[in-house]
């Protein structure tokens, strides 16, 4: 059973923007720190950003200046805004939330950007 839902994924052209968001299950206590990971085909998985419930943030070296991660901690909700989309962000995002106990993972959603 997932406990974190994610949306917002779809094909877009190299140049647009997507904004994903993924929101956790009211049973997901604890949450200190929720972010993206994505899996393109034939490479391994790798965080894109990350978000702490204090604000701090990280990214990887190739979305910075292009995506944004904003969280709401009320609603333990996390966002991508996803700007200047090239094709290598072609993938599967999957957001995780990771509490004082276990991390937690979503379905996944797929982003395809085309050429």
């Amino acid at each position: 059973q997932v406990q974190l839902v994610e949306s917002g994924g779809g094909l877009v052209q190299a140049g647009g923007s997507l904004t994903l968001s993924c929101a956790a299950s009211e049973g997901i206590f604890s949450i200190n720190a929720m972010g993206w990971y994505r899996r393109a085909p034939g490479k391994q998985r790798e965080l894109v950003a990350a978000i702490a419930s204090g604000g701090s943030t990280n990214y990887a070296d190739s979305v910075k200046g292009r995506f944004t991660i904003s969280r709401d901690n009320a609603k333990n909700t996390v966002y991508l805004q996803m700007n200047m989309l090239k094709p290598d962000d072609t993938a599967v995002y999957y957001c995780n939330a990771i509490t004082n106990t276990i991390a937690y993972w979503g379905q996944g959603t797929q982003v395809t950007v085309s050429s």
